[in-house]
């Protein structure tokens, strides 16, 4: 160890100010006490990922005080209840691998951190704590104590997050003065012009290049030695390695041509170096952020929500139209969209999308209730206090309880080449430098240096990311929402469909209703309030199918999947569901999709629904049961099973009365069988298979229920669209595996000339950009080809 620098952050120790605890040096006692915390804690493993990569702690005595405050902690809090309040604080000094491992082990730290999750892009970490144990304003303190203090803004806190880092762009700018002037003054040396001025000052115009070069070379290509230095003292060797070593070899040699009288140096091409990379590292900032910008505009949940008119009128609403002091209308296993107050009497919700725990909180008229929330029981009211999220929603969504293990061959792929890229690259740079150095010492050092730069595999790292992010943001307009993009090369991967019936190929706004029984206009004033609680397909369709009716407060709702309700209202025990749920003894005489109906135990009839099926089915399964084994399963009988057999492939296998358990079951067992399973259903019967399977589909129809286990949700008018999205999938992967191609080819034709000798520094500095910009132009125009067929 260094004993200069200290052990903790890195910076150079005084010899008077040197404090040496357990065999390190430390610049401060708060470098010191951090290391002691992590030391007492057995979280030393810190240092292990990178070598000083703390800062010190600032005195924050008395600072954050007005986080005693309930109100303004109340205000910087994404989510609160009784036992667990989650806390999304920003935080600028995380910088590297040991920042995250730290940030994400506090709960060793302080009782009463459950988990924290860093956001490593947006600077951010995600706290979820027991307010009783601790609270934020300790949070605070340790995060200030270990080196980690956030930035809270009062006045303004979300937009206080968004600080804008501006150094790339004054990097660039330097890099460009330096440049532009720098080639201005060398024009005379490259026309070996002989005159006398010229001749007089031509050393003064050599050191003046040599002045303008200084800023480009220490300040605007400091990130590459910094991040060269981080690599190698991690033992891993990134691409920054070798292009700090080519900058580092172009100044030293250009120092000695100048020094020696030998020539005015490469500083020209130097800086022209610097301002081309990193003209392409901003230009690499700017797409990713584009797709980053598109993926959060468009990837809000496609699901409707009930609004309550102030005529009383029920109508659906998409989530994004949602307004503050709206009222809406939340059913039974339906997601709260938005935070609100509590208008009815009582709920029960369950926040397991938020805490990943499934254990439903009782709240009272008045109570505030937050976005995510999932409504258990008889449907409530609740009045809207912000507009909806749609960045809170994707993130409850991407929550890592609810993440698959999915294996990612371009991935793979992409890894294997970066882990032996950048020792192959330096050897046969060293190689070359070996061959050049006796024949001629300066195409030696320019082979050397276009060498390093020219096989910049920038693009081959920007390919996979960038082509994923466009079909994500393709597919979101084509009303596909995927929850990430690994789940686009396991569609790629699907060789077996299943599918389920009630909702998913059958459309719920178009089935014909008919009803077999006794029923009063006084019992189906029960039955439909009965139903305006539930969210399942039928429930919803009979429930728009009968008549208005006042409304009746339930005493009782409990919903039970596949199954049916029960309910008590006005004293009445009212039962809807299948026949054996109700108790009917003719089960075996149905030969049609129903909904049965008893009260107090009195059966009253059943509702048949004559399903219409989706329009483009036939053909949609055709062109699916030429590349894919296809399943129907379904939870209804087998009275549709003869018109789906005259509809469907014959290869189509069709499987009634399966439970969601069977179902389940099913999928697993193709799995087993080395199937790769797409499970298309309504996210609400199938939520157990839509986890199961390798990629889940939900299909939503104006309904606000959503399984976490799906892996995208598809906007039900685009059913007769799924082959086109598999085709998608399959092609994007195909562009992935093109563009490898095309960027390999870029690094060997480069490599060719620049190990000859016939590429300079400053071309091969212009090749690397370019080289990125093709592929992103050419992965950007194959995505939107293939989105254009049909």
């Amino acid at each position: 160890m260094d004993t200069t620098n200290c052990f903790h952050c890195g910076l150079e120790v005084k010899p008077k100010e040197e404090i040496i605890f357990d065999e390190k040096s430390f610049c401060c006692a708060g470098c010191k006490t951090v290391y002691e915390i992590f030391s007492q804690n057995d979280l030393t493993c810190y240092y292990d990922f990178q070598s000083s990569p703390g800062a010190t702690p600032q005195d924050i005595q008395g600072k954050y005080d007005f986080l005693n405050d309930e109100q303004i902690v109340n205000k910087l809090l994404d989510f609160q209840e009784n036992e667990t309040h989650i806390v999304s604080l920003f935080i600028p000094h995380i910088h590297c691998s040991s920042c995250i491992w730290i940030l994400e082990n506090l709960q060793k730290l302080q009782s009463g951190i459950s988990t924290s999750q860093v956001n490593f892009n947006e600077k951010k970490v995600r706290i979820t704590y027991h307010p009783e144990k601790t609270s934020l304003k300790q949070i605070v303190e340790l995060l200030s104590s270990i080196g980690y203090e956030p930035y809270i803004s009062l006045d303004n806190y979300d937009e206080g997050k968004k600080i804008i880092d501006r150094t790339l762009i004054y990097k660039i700018g330097v890099a460009f003065f330096c440049f532009g002037n720098i080639m201005l003054l060398s024009f005379p040396e490259y026309f070996e012009v002989e005159e006398f001025w010229i001749n007089q000052y031509r050393s003064f115009f050599r050191w003046l290049i040599f002045a303008l070069a200084m800023p480009t070379f220490f300040y605007s290509a400091s990130g590459y030695y910094v991040s060269a230095y981080k690599s190698i003292k991690s033992g891993m060797l990134n691409i920054d390695v070798p292009i700090a070593l080519g900058i580092v070899v172009m100044f030293v040699r250009s120092v000695v041509d100048i020094v020696f009288g030998f020539g005015q140096g490469f500083f020209d091409s130097m800086a022209g170096l610097i301002f081309f990379m990193l003209l392409g590292k901003l230009f690499q900032i700017k797409t990713y952020d584009f797709l980053s910008f598109e993926r959060d505009y468009k990837s809000y949940f496609p699901i409707a929500i009930t609004k309550i008119t102030t005529d009383g009128k029920e109508i659906p609403v998409q989530v994004y139209d949602i307004e503050k002091g709206d009222r809406l209308l939340i059913r039974n296993q339906e997601l709260l969209p938005v935070d609100g107050i509590l208008i009815s009497e009582k709920a029960s919700i369950d926040y397991s999308f938020v805490t990943g725990e499934a254990v439903p909180i009782a709240k009272k008229s008045g109570d505030k209730l937050f976005a995510g929330g999932k409504q258990l029981g008889k449907v409530i009211e609740m009045e809207v206090l912000f507009s909806v999220s749609q960045s809170y929603l994707t993130q409850l969504w991407s929550n890592d309880v609810f993440q698959k293990k999915l294996d990612q061959k371009h991935k793979n792929i992409t890894d294997k080449i970066s882990r032996y890229f950048t020792p192959v690259l330096l050897m046969i740079a060293f190689v070359s430098f070996g061959y050049w150095i006796f024949i001629d010492t300066t195409k030696a050092f320019n082979v050397f240096t276009a060498i390093l730069i020219v096989a910049c595999p920038c693009a081959l790292a920007l390919t996979a990311p960038f082509t994923l992010g466009n079909v994500l943001r393709i597919m979101g307009k084509r009303k596909l929402y995927l929850k990430n993009a690994p789940v686009i090369e396991a569609m790629a991967k699907v060789d077996t469909i299943v599918f389920d019936k009630t909702g998913t190929i059958t459309s719920n706004k178009e089935a014909e209703i008919t009803f077999e029984g006794t029923i009063t206009n006084e019992e189906l004033v029960l039955v439909k309030n009965v139903l305006r609680g539930s969210n399942h397909p039928l429930s919803r369709r009979l429930y728009e199918y009968l008549p208005e009716e006042t409304t009746v407060i339930l005493d009782r709702f409990e919903e039970k999947t596949g199954k049916g309700i029960l309910a008590t209202i006005q004293g009445k025990m009212i039962c809807i569901g299948s026949a054996a749920f109700v108790g009917y003894e003719n089960e075996s005489k149905i030969t049609q999709t129903s909904v049965h109906i008893s009260i107090d135990n009195a059966y009253k009839g059943n509702y048949s629904f004559n399903h219409q099926y989706r329009e483009g089915l036939k053909k949609t399964f055709e062109d699916l049961s030429k590349h894919y084994k296809l399943t129907v399963l379904s939870g209804d009988n087998e009275g549709e099973k003869e018109r789906l057999t005259q509809w469907l492939p014959h290869k189509t296998q069709l499987l009634f009365n399966q439970k969601p358990e069977q179902k389940l079951a099913y999928i697993a067992t193709l799995q087993e069988h080395g199937k790769n399973v797409m499970m298309v259903g309504d996210g609400l019967n199938d939520a157990g298979a839509l986890a199961q399977s390798n990629v889940g589909i939900s299909i939503s129809e104006n309904v606000n229920v959503f399984s976490p286990a799906c892996d995208g949700i598809l906007d039900a008018i685009q059913f007769a669209k799924i082959p086109f999205f598999l085709r998608y999938a399959k092609n994007a992967m195909k562009t992935i595996y093109f563009s490898f191609g095309i960027s390999l080819a870029y690094n060997v034709v480069g490599l060719s000339f620049a190990v000859t000798g016939h590429l300079s520094p400053l071309v091969a500095a212009i090749i690397m950009p370019l080289s990125t910009i093709t592929i992103v132009s050419f992965v950007t125009f194959m995505s939107n080809f293939y989105a254009r067929m049909k």
